[in-house]
């Protein structure tokens, strides 16, 4: 038996390692191997982005059993806050000493932020179960959108819907990120660059989300979502739990919103529209609610798919029809919506579900076998 454990986790060591060699080199695979590799790249650090709000999103509806439609908002205030701290728009009025801050001070501000935000919306809606939390998520979404949308008066604040542009790169140890970095003969463009750095947070992210599983504040969420009553006769205090939740999610929002505005260098409320709350739900669902590596894997689907779409269906029309006759966008939302619907239909615990979860949705099916 011990040799067979020592086997195993050697197993998992090197599978461990080949996967960070494979991450290592991914950005000059894509590079050198496609056409427009850039591109290619490019959605890769999208995909890392929507894996840390999958991330985030799954503490509320993985863990707690929390619906929240609006959780794109969290990502708009770290986006937000990185946009106004770090580009020419509010300069003249901010004082010296809180202009362009250092990334880990604004990464740490904009958890912080978005963890407050996520406490206002939790607070008013801890009797509120199902649908009638569903519904005051997402006009809290909308609600913050549609500010960012309007605050250009009496003062403009945000710009409005012009957005904010001229957003600062991110500076590691005197780098700029902004522009090629020449190391060990090698080039780094700023895609190359940002890959890494969000891939270090994304890393960070999954550590801490699977400790927080494993721990006391795992269980009880988990026992809230199971059964909220039972959890309160147990002992647990399920209000500061609940808060604890929206606040842990909304962090991880605001992080990834951060990296975004400074990866993209431009942000307008376009980008946290109700559709992508609804997208990154659908991420947890469909790769399976509570289980890291489902979450994980429903992003990288959801996300990389158009980018597949756009490079496979195009050269096919032309090939066949010789002009482009369907959008590759609206065939995406096809596809993505007939997936969903078989899914929920033949897999309803999710592409990569957990062995609880699993056993829980075929639980009558065992029982009928027995």
């Amino acid at each position: 038996m011990a040799i067979d454990f020592l086997k195993n986790r050697q197993q998992r060591l090197i599978a461990s390692i080949l996967f960070a060699i494979v991450l290592a080199i991914l950005p000059w695979v894509l590079s050198g191997g496609f056409e427009n590799g850039k591109s290619w790249l490019r959605a890769v650090d999208f995909a890392l982005l929507y894996i840390m709000l999958a991330l985030g999103l799954n503490i509320v509806v993985g863990y707690a059993g929390l619906l929240d439609l609006g959780y794109i908002a969290f990502y708009a205030v770290g986006a937000y806050l990185y946009a106004l701290l770090n580009s020419p728009h509010l300069q003249a009025v901010l004082p010296s000493w809180l202009a362009y801050p250092p990334l880990l001070i604004m990464l740490v501000l904009a958890a912080l932020v978005a963890g407050l935000f996520g406490v206002l919306l939790g607070s008013p809606t801890l009797k509120l179960r199902g649908d009638y939390l569903a519904i005051v998520t997402l006009g809290f979404g909308e609600i913050v959108r549609i500010f960012m949308n309007n605050l250009d008066r009496p003062i403009n604040i945000t710009n409005g819907p012009q957005g904010i542009n001229n957003i600062a790169k991110v500076h590691v140890g005197g780098l700029d990120l902004g522009r090629p970095i020449e190391w060990l003969g090698i080039t780094f463009e700023t895609v190359h660059s940002y890959y890494y750095l969000i891939l270090a947070f994304c890393a960070l992210i999954i550590f801490v989300t699977v400790r927080l599983q494993q721990s006391r504040i795992g269980r009880a969420w988990v026992a809230i979502r199971e059964d909220e009553i039972a959890a309160n006769a147990m002992g647990i205090n399920t209000r500061n739990i609940k808060l604890l939740a929206f606040a842990m999610g909304a962090s991880f929002g605001g992080v990834s919103g951060a990296l975004f505005a400074s990866f993209q260098g431009f942000v307008s409320p376009e980008s946290f529209v109700l559709m992508e709350s609804i997208m990154v739900l659908c991420m947890v669902v469909l790769g399976g609610m509570g289980h890291i590596p489902g979450v994980i894997l429903g992003a990288i689907i959801v996300s990389i798919t158009p980018e597949i779409l756009r490079d496979v269906i195009n050269p096919l029309q032309n090939a066949v029809f010789g002009k482009r006759v369907v959008d590759p966008e609206n065939l995406r939302m096809l596809i993505f919506g007939l997936a969903m619907i078989i899914i929920m239909l033949l897999r309803p615990e999710g592409l990569w579900p957990s062995k609880r979860r699993k056993a829980e949705f075929h639980e009558k099916d065992a029982e009928a076998t027995a």
